[in-house]
């Protein structure tokens, strides 16, 4: 009953939003052409709590230190503090809560700054074809980290999902991820629209540029700081006189992204201690596919940081900030044994991953049974919660109900990544001993090896795990990617979710503030927040190695996202290669270290989709799933996870015909 009156309310939401304005201003601030532009006139009015250099979106530019105020007590010393008519309205709660992102210390690393010109085309920009064009001179998009007085390499485009011209936002994508508590300079110059003129900047920008007196504090009272913003685009050859809109913001710090997650996985491993956890066995099955001897299925006991152990809980904080304790919660999971295992020769543990929204029994009868009988390895899952079957309606409820929902599905992750390194725990202690794994011969388990296989969400997830494990050091990602707001609305799948953003908020600048918003939050779970940390270990972890597996033309994933994680994680893109990949270093095999390789199918599948919208299926489908079952794939990655060295099992550059 509650479930039939919750989307009732929903889908009520959705039609009151269906039967609203459709002009795609938003917050009440004035319309798409508006913005003072010209010299002389008077400035138009812009909201309190909003940055009066982008009248026509309350919210813009984002990410901006307009926003970012003095706190003490974090570990940057300041906070993201937005005004409370700042945010998107929300049809269901009004402004979207500034206290959503309240303990933020600062932006997202990997975050598109964006802003607002009126009728913006990308002619002239830094394509994702041509990344090295951002950093020549006369580029008309800067991103500057300023600290290092350096070109930051990117792309830009406009927001393909507004399908008027003049109301796209202008993003500009890094190539990498950001630097945690860096400062970053944002500008633009020569930005034209359709008919080829430049678009003017506006007053009130114009007015800082120039620095005419408005008469407008929140103008005004920044000169000083916009004269240091254009002494540092100076020194790399940007004029002043030349620019559009010019601005800065300040990356989170390491400890605002990871402090939670290191945290809960400390305690909750001393804890469980080197036995792992309790757990219960619940399902036994001799012999149910042709790979498998044993299928063993039950129930363990994990430390619970959250008030519930269902969806739509939230985590508990302790009096110092970190999350608490709250007692116990069991979740189930499943112990593969290989028929490879049982002759004699344990298995080594390979601990997976599943795809997006799934469950831990994905592939059991599939590519992962034949995975672990052709590599001997004991093939062990649970599910991810707060990313598994049964949290998508948590995030369409966080989207179409409360938008501070998205707290407890982020925080339900938290606890899922616990829950996996509590399970490899269990693997490698007392479970290797219970008598269910051993077929006469001692254990099936060699818990001296133990890796990490995910595909999908598997892959993305799993270069988080990879940041954080004590007990595992090499894995590898299939179809991977990061972060989710590139991801996103270049994801096939992101459709259904796409439908209730758009519905929700009003037009689609608001959609991507909202998405803005929600990759803050998302930096402390997914390896947005954590890429750096693979190579170079975070307190108490060890470094470890990585494989990305790639699929050209992925519809789900996008292949962007795996070359922003390559450059971020410092992986060679092994050669020959299917295509260059620019920033990367190129290494033939074999070698040792982490690695990225591309898998070309050819005229099979559509090619990369040139904007931020994804591509329909056409050919023979998508690529996303096939990389795990190319026999050369598999070797390839059995290779990796028993040796650590990086082979070429293809022929050519990665094309199976």
């Amino acid at each position: 009953m509650q479930i039939a009156l919750r989307w009732g309310l929903v889908l009520g939401l959705l039609s009151l939003a269906a039967c609203g304005d459709d002009a795609a201003t938003t917050s009440g601030q004035g319309g798409a052409g508006g913005g003072g532009t010209g010299s002389g006139g008077a400035l138009p009015e812009v909201a309190e709590g909003c940055d009066p250099l982008v009248p026509t979106q309350c919210g813009f530019p984002f990410p901006s230190d307009f926003w970012l105020v003095d706190d003490p007590s974090t570990a940057s010393g300041k906070r993201v503090a937005f005004g409370e008519a700042t945010l998107p309205v929300h049809p269901a709660v009004g402004h979207v809560p500034p206290s959503l992102v309240g303990e933020s210390d600062g932006f997202s690393t990997g975050q598109a700054p964006m802003t607002h010109l009126p009728g913006a085309t990308i002619t002239g920009l830094p394509t994702q074809h041509d990344l090295a064009r951002s950093l020549e001179a006369g580029c008309p998009s800067v991103l500057i980290d300023v600290e290092r007085g350096e070109l930051v390499a990117h792309f830009a485009e406009v927001d393909m999902a507004e399908p008027n011209a003049v109301d796209r936002a202008l993003m500009i994508r890094p190539a990498a991820r950001l630097r945690d508590g860096a400062r970053y300079v944002v500008a633009f110059r020569g930005v034209v629209g359709e008919d080829g003129a430049a678009i003017p900047p506006s007053g009130a920008f114009r007015a800082l540029r120039d620095g005419v007196a408005t008469g407008d504090p929140r103008i005004d009272d920044r000169g000083d700081r916009y004269e240091e913003i254009f002494a540092t685009l100076g020194s790399l050859g940007v004029a002043r006189e030349d620019l559009q809109i010019a601005w800065d913001f300040t990356t989170a710090s390491t400890d605002n992204n990871t402090r939670w997650l290191l945290h809960m996985r400390d305690v909750a491993l001393d804890i469980v201690g080197e036995a792992g956890p309790a757990y219960v066995i619940d399902e036994v099955v001799e012999a149910p596919n042709d790979f498998i001897a044993r299928r063993i299925v039950g129930r363990f006991t994990v430390p619970n940081f959250m008030d519930s152990p269902e969806p739509r809980a939230n985590l508990v904080f302790g009096d110092d900030g970190l999350p608490e304790v709250q007692g116990e919660a069991e979740y189930t999971f499943v112990v593969q044994i290989p028929n490879a295992a049982t002759t004699g020769t344990p298995g080594a543990i390979l601990q997976t991953g599943h795809g997006q929204l799934g469950s831990w029994n994905q592939g059991l009868d599939s590519y992962y049974a034949e995975i672990a009988d052709q590599g001997n390895f004991v093939h062990g899952a649970v599910d991810l919660i707060g990313m598994a079957s049964g949290d998508s309606v948590v995030a369409l409820e966080a989207l179409s109900l409360d938008p501070m929902l998205f707290r407890s599905f982020f925080g339900r992750q938290l606890q899922g990544m616990t829950n996996q390194l509590v399970f490899m725990r269990m693997l490698k202690g007392a479970f290797a001993e219970d008598p269910l794994v051993d077929f006469g011969e001692g254990s099936a388990i060699d818990t001296s090896e133990a890796y990490y296989r995910g595909s999908s969400q598997g892959g993305i997830f799993g270069a988080t795990y990879m940041a954080v494990s004590t007990d595992v050091t090499r894995g590898v990602l299939d179809v991977p990617g990061a972060p989710y707001n590139l991801l996103l609305d270049r994801s096939k799948n992101f459709a259904p979710f796409a439908i209730f953003l758009r519905s929700s908020f009003k037009g689609s600048r608001d959609a991507q503030v909202v998405l803005g918003l929600v990759q803050m939050l998302w930096d402390r779970i997914e390896p947005n927040g954590y890429l750096p940390f693979v190579r170079d270990p975070l307190p108490g972890t060890p470094p470890h190695e990585v494989l990305l597996q790639v699929a050209i033309g992925d519809q789900q994933v996008t292949p962007l996202g795996a070359h922003y994680m390559a450059r971020t994680m410092g992986a060679a893109l092994v050669t020959p290669a299917a295509r260059p990949l620019w920033g990367l270093t190129e290494r033939a095999a074999p070698f040792e270290g982490s690695a990225i390789v591309e898998w070309d199918f050819g005229d099979r599948t559509p090619p990369l989709p040139d904007t931020n919208r994804p591509t329909g299926e056409s050919g023979d489908g998508d690529p996303h799933e096939w990389t795990r079952s190319e026999p050369a794939s598999v070797l390839q990655a059995e290779t990796f996870l028993r040796t650590g060295v990086v082979t070429q099992t293809c022929d050519g550059a990665c094309d199976p015909d």
